[in-house]
């Protein structure tokens, strides 16, 4: 975030002089969006995007009903927790008619996956799947490739480390322009918490030579310690979940759930350092499936064979779901990468 406002008034009014000084400007409004989208279709603002990105998943904690003060829900989410959800889920389904007016003005409209449109629809909004998930709309061909959130942290606890591996991450990976900028942006931007990690979108092909580079990184004392490598549970091949990353598959495949439990007996077999199974992934418990996977870079040639393995079996697993669907995308990615698929003869 560039700047702060404080009242729509005020954003609206940087929005405008940034256009004129023809100057990129993030604007943080402090306010509810329940109550701020609504004024700004009753204004006519008409942005190029309109998503959310709320933990509507979690009425309770993660929504704060319109009119309340965060004093007030603090206190109520202990003393009064159904009047929280009641009033945040009320608050959703403004919210989501909101976006809807949004989609009907022609403004491109989609959820960003925390399950916001399901809330609205328990809620008597019967139209609320009218605008599409994310996913669908703009990340699967991207899925389809098995490419998706690619994460890093340091075990070192050094700072310094994870800025030797983005740029060895830059050399390693010279053409990716999109990679390059988002990895200087983010060494300039984000504050690290907790251990010092990073995370970047790459796929099959890609993520078992960023393994074996870590690794070697750490066996020559290049870094101070092992990296610990995962991704996040927005994956392309590891999750059944039908408001999120499976919405809308060709083949009506949305919420079969083989795929998580596949991907983790693959990545079990691999050589994984940890895998788990686990549900609730960013639109809450009993709506999705996940399986998830770490692996250490500890600079040994038993890494080296299994960091080759996992990192090449779990993004290709993105890329056999999506090709067993149909995708077209899908079957050009596994012939490229010499994925012997049945679907495929």
């Amino acid at each position: 975030v560039d700047v702060m406002a404080e009242t729509l008034d005020e954003a609206l009014a940087l929005l405008e002089q940034s256009f004129r000084d023809k100057k990129p400007l993030s604007i943080g409004l402090l306010g509810n969006a329940a109550d701020l989208l609504p004024e700004m279709v009753k204004r006519g603002v008409r942005p190029d995007l309109v998503t959310d990105q709320t933990s509507a998943h979690d009425p309770v904690n993660g929504y704060l009903p319109s009119g309340w003060t965060v004093a007030e829900w603090e206190e109520k989410r202990v003393s009064d927790p159904a009047a929280v959800e009641t009033a945040a889920r009320a608050s959703m389904a403004t919210h989501v008619k909101a976006m809807l007016d949004f989609q009907k003005m022609g403004v491109p409209t989609t959820d960003y996956g925390n399950n916001i449109r399901q809330v609205a629809f328990d809620e008597g909004v019967e139209n609320a799947f009218d605008f599409p998930g994310f996913v669908p709309a703009y990340i699967r061909p991207l899925f389809c490739r098995g490419i998706g959130p690619f994460r890093w942290a340091a075990l070192s606890g050094d700072p310094e480390d994870i800025r030797k591996t983005d740029e060895a991450m830059k050399k390693l990976f010279p053409d990716n322009a999109g990679l390059h900028r988002w990895l200087d942006m983010a060494g300039e931007r984000i504050a690290f918490q907790g251990l010092p990690a990073r995370i970047c979108w790459i796929g099959l092909g890609d993520r078992h030579r960023a393994g074996l580079m870590f690794n070697e990184m750490v066996a020559s004392g290049e870094l101070s310690a092992p990296i610990v490598i995962g991704r996040d549970h927005l994956d392309s091949g590891s999750v059944a979940s039908p408001n999120r990353e499976t919405e809308a598959m060709i083949d009506g495949s949305d919420a079969v759930s083989d795929w998580p439990l596949l991907n983790a007996l693959l990545n079990t077999a691999s050589g994984a350092s940890w895998v788990s199974l686990h549900h609730g992934g960013g639109v809450g418990m009993g709506y999705s499936q996940h399986s998830g996977v770490v692996i250490v870079a500890d600079g040994t040639e038993e890494a080296a064979k299994r960091l080759e393995r996992v990192l090449w079996n779990d993004p290709a697993t993105g890329v056999m779901r999506h090709a067993d669907a149909g995708y077209d995308i899908a079957k050009d990615a596994a012939r490229e990468h010499g994925l012997n698929l049945p679907s495929l003869k």
